[in-house]
């Protein structure tokens, strides 16, 4: 169990997920750069973290910019929306009759991706709430702004434990302050940060081939 005052962002696992040297300039480094795509993504986040905004319409609940934490995983952040579902099985809410059963859903400005960066993500979100509210929680849904549809995401043992070894490392690598050397690969040219992480110039090339570029004249001889 992590004390409040050791807490990292929620929203780390899923830059984690997709390339830790990412995840620790930004979350150690305290480095970033903004683009089209990211500042789009705010926008997207900004509007569905409106707390003000509770709706319920029926026998659902939908509550945006929840507050969550986990002890057990040493996370904490907010949820772009959480639905509770009005379920005789559920839990009881303050302020609301009946019993409920939450299931958050995460808000993404693009596609559907190859990696399971966001589902990661999205599974943080419910072992937090499981841990704050004592229930539990089979599924949530990303939505995706680019195909405006949603995909649901089934919360697996599998994937549950990928987020508690994720977390762990993420701690370890935190206190160490430690940034991991670059791995060029394809998803580079997908990342935020390419321009300040400069993948190509941290690649190391072999002495053979250094010294054989440095022989070789324009024209080749």
């Amino acid at each position: 169990m992590y004390s409040e005052e050791d807490y990292l962002m929620l929203s780390g696992i899923q830059h984690f997920a997709f390339c830790r040297r990412q995840w620790a300039m930004i979350h150690i480094e305290q480095q970033w750069e903004e683009n089209a795509r990211t500042t789009a993504g705010e926008l997207m986040h900004k509007k569905a973290h409106d707390e003000s905004a509770i709706e319920k319409r029926g026998n659902l609940l939908i509550v945006r910019g929840l507050r969550i934490s986990s002890r057990e995983l040493g996370l904490s952040g907010q949820c772009d929306v959480v639905e509770f579902h009005q379920d005789a099985d559920g839990i009881e809410l303050f302020g609301y009759s009946g019993k409920w059963n939450p299931v958050p859903v995460e808000y993404k400005h693009g596609a559907p991706k190859e990696h399971q960066a966001d589902e990661l993500q999205l599974c943080a979100q419910a072992i937090c709430l499981e841990e704050m509210f004592q229930t539990e929680i089979a599924l949530g849904y990303l939505f995706y702004g680019e195909n405006r549809r949603r995909s649901q995401v089934e919360f697996t043992s599998d994937l549950r434990e990928e987020v508690k070894k994720l977390a762990k490392e993420m701690h370890e690598l935190f206190q160490k302050g430690y940034t991991p050397n670059v791995k060029p690969t394809k998803q580079c040219k997908a990342c935020s940060l390419e321009n300040l992480c400069v993948p190509k110039l941290q690649k190391v090339m072999r002495v053979r081939d250094y010294m054989k570029q440095g022989m070789t004249s324009d024209d080749g001889q």
